[in-house]
């Protein structure tokens, strides 16, 4: 991907620890790297085919300059943020803070924080086998959509499918959807069980019945095991309700580890065993 540069661009900010640097303040260095696809701006000649790197530097110097935070961590995160939500040609910010004469009590030249934030693509599971169940899918989709840090690109519709994993309950309405999210994998899980439970959702009964179930399937081509998450998610290969609606939304999407596209693996499952969609 193409890069543009902003390099050593010098800021006077009340950023630090001590009491005494933030009333005083001093000069901070910032540069920044966003990757973004320059072709159309190369041969059209046309900015708005491209990222202004002087409006971007004003971003910068106000963002820096109009707040006060301790950590450079921090202002860097603000600004990477504030560039991707704003710019949204800009895919990818690289930051570095420098903090020259840090006050540490040692010689040295300067200290620095250096940052890579990017947008990501997830993809979501919704079912639903409690009360309005179109209405707590519908719900979801609008309640990420709405935070600020995601992006629903589309949504499957949905399908009445019978329950996975042999436990007595009502049939699922089922659907997936594709998000783009500056979350990292583990904030976004966080956000979707906060929309589980505003949706009153609870885990009594594994596969038990729920108004509201909300899976991370994929994120980006990432393969992530922890205690609490999997991606790709363990199953997925594994559940029609799932590689149906997927299908249609991103049928060449492949799985990571596989090599599998989404329509593949539906077709292999299709052959193996008998569908739960009604």
């Amino acid at each position: 991907m193409d890069k543009i540069t902003i390099k050593d661009l010098e800021v006077f900010a009340k950023h630090g620890v001590f009491p005494e640097e933030n009333a005083l303040g001093q000069k901070f260095i910032i540069s920044a790297t966003l990757y973004t696809d320059t072709r159309k701006a190369g041969r059209t000649d046309e900015l708005s085919y491209s990222i202004h790197y002087g409006e971007v530097s004003h971003l910068i110097k106000k963002i820096a300059e109009e707040n006060t935070w301790k950590l450079l961590e921090k202002v860097a995160e603000e600004l990477a943020r504030s560039i991707l939500l704003q710019y949204p040609l800009a895919k990818r910010a690289d930051i570095t803070i420098k903090k020259p004469w840090a006050p540490i009590g040692l010689p040295l030249d300067t200290v620095s924080v250096e940052i890579s934030r990017a947008w990501h693509t997830a993809y979501i599971a919704l079912g639903s086998n409690m009360g309005d169940k179109k209405a707590y899918l519908d719900q979801a989709a609008a309640m990420l959509q709405e935070n600020p840090d995601c992006e629903v690109i589309r949504v499957s519709r949905y399908l009445t499918t019978k329950p996975y994993g042999g436990v007595e309950q009502d049939d699922f309405l089922n659907g997936a959807l594709e998000l783009h999210t500056l979350l990292s994998p583990e904030e976004l899980l966080d956000l979707l069980h906060e929309i589980e439970q505003k949706a009153h959702r609870e885990r009594l009964v594994h596969w038990g019945p729920r108004t509201l179930d909300l899976d991370i399937l994929l994120y980006d081509d990432l393969v992530l095991d922890t205690p609490d998450l999997h991606i790709p998610h363990a199953e997925m290969h594994l559940r029609d309700f799932v590689l149906i609606p997927m299908a249609e939304i991103a049928p060449w999407k492949r799985h990571p580890l596989t090599g599998l596209t989404v329509e593949q693996m539906r077709n292999n499952l299709a052959k193996q065993t008998p569908d739960h969609i009604l």
